[in-house]
């Protein structure tokens, strides 16, 4: 399903604030209500809003240390990888994982309390994962930018 300029404002206003009411989005993208609430409803059914959620701030939580953790496999069997990203997935450290084209097969976003408590799950858990090969790590000094919203003024762009 593709979607239209409409559908990227009413995208672009859930992006700023999922809180929103439908009839907040509506009157902000010029639409009544019934129609906004279709809208979303759609945009949810086929998989265009994955979810909705709150951002929290990592460091008000006590998760202070924010490492991207770079994974390489000794192998790219058709089992290696499926069973390389079940295993990664279900560490709750893991916030985010991305499979990679390069010289590492995979780079993950790991969030922990302290350096003791990485380096603890990069030996006890992530290292011990079957076929991975190497582990490179890049602890976040300073996020100078971090947001989860996507830029859609240029899918618009696509649609003009």
């Amino acid at each position: 399903m593709s979607v239209d300029k409409t559908d990227l404002r009413i995208l672009s206003e859930l992006q700023k604030d999922a809180s929103l009411s439908t009839a907040e989005i509506a009157q902000r993208v010029g639409l009544s209500q019934s129609p906004c609430w279709r809208r979303i409803s759609l945009l949810e059914s086929n998989g265009t809003i994955r979810k909705r959620v709150a951002l929290l701030a990592r460091d008000k939580v006590g998760l202070d240390v924010l490492v991207f953790t770079h994974v390489k496999l000794a192998s790219h069997g058709w089992q290696s990888l499926p069973k390389f990203k079940q295993k990664v997935v279900s560490y709750p450290e893991v916030v985010q994982c991305f499979m990679v084209i390069g010289d590492i097969d995979f780079i993950l976003l790991v969030a922990t309390r302290t350096i003791d408590d990485y380096n603890e799950f990069i030996q006890k858990r992530l290292s011990q994962v079957p076929g991975v090969q190497s582990i490179e790590s890049r602890i976040v000094l300073e996020e100078t930018k971090n947001t989860t919203e996507l830029p859609l003024e240029l899918a618009a762009t696509r649609l003009a």
